[in-house]
C-alpha cells in the first residue's frame, strides 16, 4: 500500500467481526474528520461484546496501515473517548470501551422510553403510505425460516426501529437516539441470536405494526416499550459482565 492511501471503515455488515477492519478507499477528504469516521465507523461494525474481541487499537499500526501520522489519529482517538467509544489507559495503550452490564441495562431503558414515544407520535404525525413502510422493512421469510437468515433479519430488525423513531417526526428525540444507537447496536445484534428472541422479535413487531395503523398511540407505546423491556429482561437474565469477570479472575501484580 502506498503512503497516504486513504482508508475507511468497512460498513456494518450483517456478520459481524470481532476485530477492527479497515477498508482502502480512494477519494479526497478532510483528514481529520475522515479519520475520525474511519475509527468510529470501525469501532461500531464490531461485535464488541464477543468474549474474543479484539478491544486493543495500536496507534502505530494504525499510522501505518493508513499512511499517516499519529497525530490525526490522536486526535480522532481524543474524540472517541469524550463520546464513550474507547478508554485511553495510562502505559497500557487504547482499549475499545464496553459498556457494563449496569450501563447496558440503563441504555435499553432509556431506548424503551424513547422510542414508545415516536411510535406514540407517529400514531399522529406520519402518513398512511409512511406506516405501511413498517411492513415491508421486515425480511420476507415465515418465522420457521428466521433462524437460517438471522444475520439478515438482524439487520431487518434495527431499520424497522430506526423507521419508527423516523415516523415520530420529533428531530429531537431522534437525534438523541441515534446517539444512544452507536452503543445499542451491538448489544441488539448479539440479543438477537440468542434463544428464541428471534421469533418473539416477529410476534412483537406484528403487534406494533398493528397498533400504529390503527393510530392508537396508547397501545402503540405499550406495545414499543413492553418489546424493549423483554430485550432489558433477557439481558439482565443472561448476559455477564464480561471486563468485570476478567477483572477479578485475572493474576494480581506481585501474585
Amino acid at each position: 500500500m502506498t503512503r497516504g492511501t486513504i482508508l475507511t471503515a468497512t460498513k456494518a455488515q450483517p456478520a459481524k467481526g470481532s476485530k477492527l477492519e479497515l477498508k482502502p478507499v480512494g477519494g479526497n477528504f478532510s483528514l481529520k474528520e475522515h479519520i475520525y469516521d474511519v475509527l468510529k465507523n470501525g469501532i461500531t461494525a464490531m461485535n464488541i461484546y464477543d468474549e474474543g474481541a479484539d478491544l486493543r487499537l495500536d496507534e502505530r499500526q494504525m499510522s501505518e496501515q493508513l499512511g499517516i501520522s499519529r497525530t490525526p489519529i490522536r486526535e480522532a482517538l481524543a474524540r472517541l473517548e469524550q463520546e464513550g467509544f474507547i478508554e485511553i489507559q495510562p502505559r497500557r495503550g487504547v482499549f475499545i470501551k464496553r459498556k457494563s452490564l449496569d450501563e447496558i441495562l440503563e441504555m435499553i431503558t432509556v431506548w424503551a422510553a424513547l422510542e414508545s414515544m415516536a411510535a406514540r407520535l407517529a400514531c399522529a404525525h406520519a402518513s398512511d403510505e409512511e406506516i405501511a413502510s413498517l411492513r415491508s422493512a421486515l425480511p420476507p421469510y415465515r418465522k420457521d425460516e428466521l433462524p437460517a437468515h438471522i444475520d439478515e433479519y438482524s439487520e431487518a430488525n434495527i431499520s424497522f426501529h430506526q423507521r419508527i423513531l423516523e415516523l415520530g417526526r420529533c428531530r429531537l428525540l431522534k437525534d438523541i437516539a441515534d446517539g444512544l444507537f452507536l452503543h445499542m447496536r451491538a448489544i441488539r445484534e448479539r440479543a438477537m441470536a440468542e434463544g428464541d428472541r428471534v421469533r418473539r422479535s416477529v410476534e412483537d413487531h406484528m403487534q406494533i405494526i398493528e397498533a400504529i395503523e390503527a393510530r392508537d398511540a396508547d397501545r402503540a407505546g405499550r406495545e414499543v416499550r413492553e418489546h424493549t423491556m423483554r430485550l432489558h429482561s433477557h439481558v439482565r437474565r443472561t448476559w455477564t459482565d464480561i471486563d468485570r469477570e476478567h477483572r477479578e479472575t485475572a493474576p494480581k501484580q506481585g501474585d
